[in-house]
């Protein structure tokens, strides 16, 4: 009578369970959807996953918390502590500053990830990434400067260690450092 659906497996499903206050009777009544049986048996998370469609339009400053999803156009700022997905159909104009970016669509306008962004092969980013890991499909688009990783922290202490050890090493140091970068000038330039 009814067709099994191709890619569908029924074996984790249970049969749904009529109300207490409902009568036995009540039980031929057609079931909702898998999808809605999926969302209904899974305990509430917690983190919630936003999504704005393709059409949707938002000119201005978006934040949010968890994760969002974006098929639609954003001109403006986009700013989380969460995940960021750019759909296929997105065209951000936007600076963006959240912890995770994956990138589908189009993004002109630079991007800041605590953690890493991904340009997937329909990406294309017109812009400078920053960010601690990068990842890039090949035929992916990207247009700009990456700054990838975490500098570490000596060269910052460095310079204000160097002047209080260079007259004590001055003296204990050969006058040619191996170490040290070598200066030049050429001549004819002015």
């Amino acid at each position: 009578m009814f067709k099994k659906v191709i890619g569908q497996d029924d074996s984790h499903r249970s049969s749904p369970q009529p109300p207490a206050g409902l009568a036995p009777a009540a039980s031929h009544v057609l079931a909702p959807p898998a999808s809605a049986q999926a969302s209904v048996a899974r305990p509430p998370t917690g983190a919630s996953r936003n999504i704005l469609s393709s059409d949707v339009e938002i000119k201005g400053t978006v934040r949010f918390t968890n994760d969002l999803i974006i098929d639609g156009k954003i001109e403006g700022e986009i700013s989380s502590d969460g995940s960021l997905t750019v759909g296929e159909n997105a065209r951000l104009k936007a600076e963006i500053k959240t912890a995770t970016v994956v990138v589908y669509g189009k993004v002109h306008g630079n991007i800041t990830a605590v953690d890493r962004v991904e340009l997937k092969s329909s990406a294309e980013v017109i812009g400078d990434i920053k960010t601690k890991m990068l990842s890039i499909e090949a035929g992916a688009i990207f247009v700009g400067k990456s700054t990838v990783g975490t500098p570490a922290q000596a060269p910052a202490q460095a310079p204000a260690q160097a002047p209080a050890q260079a007259p004590a090493q001055a003296a204990a140091k050969p006058a040619v450092d191996a170490q040290q970068p070598k200066q030049a000038t050429l001549l004819g330039t002015v």
